[in-house]
């Protein structure tokens, strides 16, 4: 019988994705450009934050600058949440991934060279609706973030675990549901808190705007804006 040789696809591929992302982080740094990416279940609310998060950014009292912003919507057959943040007059650059649970650094770096990053400050990505493969690749992001909410349940560490140790923020949304479910805030945080004990945690309503005020905040301090 003659040996088998096993080849390691995953860990190539991830090597070679690694490698890409050093080089979209060098972009973006030249540029002057901070990406957060964005990662949810579908339905979570990724593009409503975002939305509010641009409103927030766009106000500039108190000293604070207005944020030159533009978004990368990761999608695998659909444009409907482009449409919203351009018509909100944000730019707005589509990666249609063609059956892809998620956004790698390849994707990202083509998306860039068609984008004008001296013009950008922050560039959101919200990545494909998942809580599975977007945590396994690299998009060279200076922040990952996710959004679980409310309805999902406050048991999605347990089920889910690399998504919150490669996160360090999560947004709790849709807390207006709050009083009609069983959700545990407490017992969500100790659980986040056992993988990621660094994890910054936002309860937030992208619905009446509760809690958005703090996330904000912590985007401007987190990107120096």
């Amino acid at each position: 019988m003659k040996d088998i040789r096993l080849i390691e696809i995953g860990e190539e591929i991830h090597g070679e994705n690694k490698a890409e992302a050093a080089r979209v982080r060098k972009l973006l740094s030249a540029a002057g450009t901070g990406m957060l990416n964005l990662m949810a279940s579908p339905g979570a609310g990724k593009t409503s934050l975002i939305l509010k998060t641009l409103e927030g950014l766009a106000v500039h009292d108190a000293g604070r600058k207005a944020v030159r912003s533009a978004v990368i919507e990761a999608d695998m057959d659909s444009l409907v949440d482009s449409e919203k943040i351009s018509a909100a007059g944000v730019e707005a650059v589509q990666i249609r991934t063609g059956g892809f649970c998620h956004v790698d650094a390849w994707m990202v770096m083509k998306t860039l060279s068609a984008m004008d990053l001296a013009a950008v400050d922050l560039l959101f990505l919200e990545n494909v609706g998942n809580l599975i493969c977007p945590a396994q690749f690299d998009t060279g992001a200076r922040a990952n973030v996710m959004i679980l909410s409310v309805p999902e349940g406050d048991d999605k560490a347990l089920k889910y675990p690399l998504m919150f140790r490669e996160c360090e923020a999560l947004v709790v949304n849709k807390i207006d549901f709050l009083e009609l479910t069983d959700f545990d805030m407490e017992k969500l945080e100790q659980r986040v808190k056992l993988l990621n004990s660094d994890m910054k945690i936002f309860p937030v309503s992208c619905r009446t705007g509760e809690g958005i005020g703090d996330w904000v905040d912590w985007v401007r301090s987190r990107f120096t804006l």
